[in-house]
């Protein structure tokens, strides 16, 4: 089996709060989509608030289904940060068969629910205060994806914002940002889904990122992979398919590549969340099993995780699956993610590849707590005038 650790290990183990579990509380609802449509100005959150006088320890719930996957985090404010109190996070591949059929299958809907119901359990028994969930790339391009939500809602009682391409890379650098190098100039934040990437280019400092510009395609591992088709044995032949993915991804990127190539510095910086960049940091730590605590935060060189991403194209199946952190369930996508990431590092050659295991639900926390507590400020000034007048 092909060695695939480079030794250079340097890595940030900041912000990573721990947090106590919460005593069991009364379920918590959901409200209606906002009924988003991709490439649309991002609208106003639907989210669930907590009565005032049941406001007591109050925690805060995010949920990102996926193409590939469905994640919870269940939270609570700390300072500027907040700490996790539940998560849950499980492979559900509700993009399956979309690239041929545009259709969600019955079985990946099954799969989907299956998890979602898992997450209402868990948000019954934490005193969550306002909760979001949302959807992306699989039910923004699937004809039944309004079906699905209805469903959803129906057996579960979440009810899913299905949102635009451009609000999802928004709460992804909400997500992640803070795992950003120090440096001077822009910066460029990615994330590798199922179903799309997303690339960013950010001007950081302050709380909050300004985006320079963006750009969504519609190529995850997912969608890539069944687009591709399967592999095929053979040294020769995997060259061609991995070479045909670099090639989709290349071309969709094209014009943002040519955008951003003025935004170049000499201290470029680089930042990715996804399972893609979080597997390939276990691969390069040589993990015996998956430790977010040891890749969040992590600095690789980029040349290794190109050496890593090559060495993977040229393995079969069966070989990438005995990998540690690869498994059955990554071991046929996990090529189409390589193909993203080297793209991604010919468009913005950072010298580094930052690793977030962060994202979307977190940057869905920050904008909860965020406006939460710009909302109870407001009411605490209107309460105090009206007293003063009184």
């Amino acid at each position: 089996m092909a060695d695939i650790s480079p030794p250079e290990k340097k890595r940030d183990r900041s912000r990573k709060p721990r947090g106590k579990k919460s005593p069991s509380r009364p379920p918590a609802k959901e409200s209606r989509p906002s009924g988003e449509r991709q490439g649309a100005e991002p609208a106003t959150p639907k989210i669930w608030r907590r009565p005032p006088h049941r406001q007591f320890r109050q925690a805060y719930a995010a949920i990102d289904l996926g193409t590939n996957n469905c994640r919870l985090l269940i939270a609570r404010p700390s300072g500027e940060n907040f700490v996790v109190i539940d998560a849950f996070s499980r492979v559900v591949r509700l993009g399956e068969g979309l690239a041929q059929t545009n259709m969600l299958s019955d079985v990946a809907m099954d799969r989907a629910v299956g998890a979602l119901k898992v997450c209402a359990e868990k948000l019954r028994r934490r005193n969550v205060h306002l909760a979001r969930s949302v959807a992306t790339e699989a039910c923004r391009r699937a004809g039944n994806g309004a079906a699905f939500i209805e469903r959803v809602k129906k057996e579960t009682g979440i009810v899913l914002d299905i949102i635009s391409a451009q609000e999802e890379a928004r709460l992804a650098v909400l997500g992640c940002h803070i795992l950003l190098e120090d440096g001077i100039g822009p910066a460029m934040i990615f994330d590798i889904g199922g179903g799309s990437t997303e690339l960013v280019l950010i001007e950081a400092g302050g709380p909050v990122p300004r985006i320079l510009d963006w750009q969504s395609v519609p190529w995850g591992v997912v969608s890539l992979t069944e687009t591709v088709g399967h592999e095929m044995p053979g040294a020769a032949a995997r060259a061609s398919r991995y070479a045909a993915m670099r090639k989709l991804v290349a071309d969709s990127f094209a014009d943002f590549a040519e955008r951003v190539k003025s935004a170049q510095t000499p201290e470029l910086r680089l930042l990715g969340t996804s399972g893609t960049v979080t597997t390939l940091a276990s691969l390069h730590l040589d993990l015996p099993q998956y430790d977010r605590k040891a890749v969040d935060g992590l600095i690789v060189p980029s040349d290794s995780m190109r050496d890593i991403s090559q060495r993977l194209s040229t393995m079969s199946p069966k070989e990438r699956r005995r990998l540690p952190c690869i498994g059955n369930e990554r071991a046929d996508l996990v090529v189409a993610g390589c193909a993203i990431l080297e793209t991604i590092m010919d468009i913005w050659p950072a010298p580094r590849l930052g690793v977030a295991d962060r994202g979307i639900r977190e940057g869905i926390l920050r904008s909860l707590i965020s406006s939460d507590a710009e909302g109870i400020e407001t009411q605490a000034a209107l309460h105090k005038n009206k007293r003063n007048e009184g």
